[in-house]
């Protein structure tokens, strides 16, 4: 899709702004290592065609969600997703609203100077705590010595 809309706008001369949704790539997600694959390539050609096609006027970026409470929330558990708003220093979940708003603001004149580029949306997710949507894996606490330290905690 971002080939042919880029062909479009080349052949009319009309600028052009595409906006990639993906997820949040920066540190791993315990069971969903093939999502966050795709994104991660969708990341890379995004930042790819955006060197390629600027020249064009045309600007590609990838906006990347954190915890945001849509209709696929339900596929998790409800012990995963009462954590979700905890996964951010803002203690809450985003709506599909904010996503909204920081595509606008990346496809607007607003963005005129931003090109290749992966607008983080979590509250400040990247920056805290962990995010687990399968559960945290019994042997990534026993590895990380969790366990030990609880112990020495109630001793």
């Amino acid at each position: 899709m971002m080939q042919a809309a880029a062909k479009r706008w080349r052949d009319r001369k009309h600028p052009g702004s595409i906006v990639n949704i993906v997820v949040v790539t920066t540190h791993g997600l315990y069971g969903i290592a093939h999502s966050i694959a795709a994104r991660s390539g969708v990341i890379g050609l995004s930042r790819a065609v955006a060197v390629e096609w600027a020249p064009l006027n045309i600007r590609v970026n990838c906006v990347a969600p954190g915890a945001i409470e849509t209709q696929g929330w339900k596929v998790y558990t409800k012990q995963a997703r009462a954590a979700y708003p905890r996964s951010n220093p803002m203690m809450r979940a985003g709506s599909p609203w904010d996503i909204a708003e920081a595509s606008v603001y990346l496809a607007a004149p607003s963005g005129k100077f931003v090109t290749g580029e992966t607008l983080t949306v979590d509250g400040g997710g990247q920056l805290w705590g962990e995010t687990w949507t399968t559960g945290k894996p019994l042997i990534s606490a026993a590895r990380t010595g969790e366990m030990s330290r609880q112990s020495r905690i109630t001793q």
